[in-house]
């Protein structure tokens, strides 16, 4: 059988305050996940544990986000999870920090024979 993609959502998400890599990324995904009511399963016949979730988050500083963490949020499918850098950092005025901002780009896909 074939990994078919069958959806692609993004989402953004920002941590204002603490500076959080984690919490923006997971505010990111729960964004994408909120954009659409994932009901791919269900559609193609799959049981809902049969989605595979490929999840890339984007942020300036990759090693600071917790991976397990971010798959917690998932609560079926098989979530892979990497973080590249990307998103912004974006500089707070008079040396007051930063703010982060995490883009997330999540890919729906089951195991499928190919269409003839």
């Amino acid at each position: 059988m074939a990994k078919t993609r069958v959806l692609v959502e993004f989402g953004m998400g920002t941590s204002l305050r603490r500076t959080d890599y984690t919490d923006a990324a997971l505010r990111a995904i729960k964004d994408a996940l909120w954009h659409n009511s994932v009901n791919m399963a269900e559609l193609f016949g799959f049981p809902k544990e049969a989605m595979i979730i490929d999840v890339e988050i984007g942020v300036q500083q990759p090693d600071q986000v917790d991976v397990e963490a971010l798959k917690a949020v998932f609560p079926y499918g098989q979530p892979n999870i990497s973080v590249t850098k990307g998103g912004l950092d974006i500089n707070k005025p008079h040396g007051n920090g930063r703010t982060v901002i995490a883009n997330a780009a999540l890919i729906v896909s089951f195991n499928m024979e190919p269409a003839q």
